[in-house]
């Protein structure tokens, strides 16, 4: 998570850094939300001419930015603790070039993982 929500350079540029680091399985962004069109007050209904909501180039791929990125969650494909600590590195290394006003760095499980009684039962 960062401390300050990132522009649309800063998010290319840290996304096309880390899209080279093998093991990773999958980023997914969260932040605050650019809508398309205004969804309130006197503008209501007119195009969100907002600078940062674009389409940024990653690694040739092209993705439409829609909010201000303030965390990223990384699924990284690991199979051990050393191989977890040198792709925590590696990152980090990343995040330490990119982010100049900080983040933090936290390690867990935060998407699911394996089938749950409730996947079993809509079957």
């Amino acid at each position: 998570m960062t401390n300050r929500l990132l522009s649309a350079e800063t998010t290319e540029v840290v996304l096309n850094k880390l899209d080279v680091i093998k093991g990773i399985r999958q980023i997914q962004m969260t932040g605050e939300s650019i809508p398309k069109t205004i969804n309130s007050g006197p503008g209501k209904g007119l195009p969100n001419n907002h600078t940062e909501r674009r389409i940024i180039n990653v690694n040739g791929r092209e993705v439409e930015l829609r909010y201000l990125v303030g965390a990223f969650y990384i699924e990284l494909e690991v199979e051990d603790e050393a191989a977890l600590d040198a792709k925590l590195e590696e990152i980090e290394k990343v995040l330490n070039e990119c982010i100049e006003f900080g983040y933090t760095l936290n390690v867990g499980r935060y998407s699911k993982y394996k089938p749950t009684l409730h996947d079993y039962r809509s079957e």
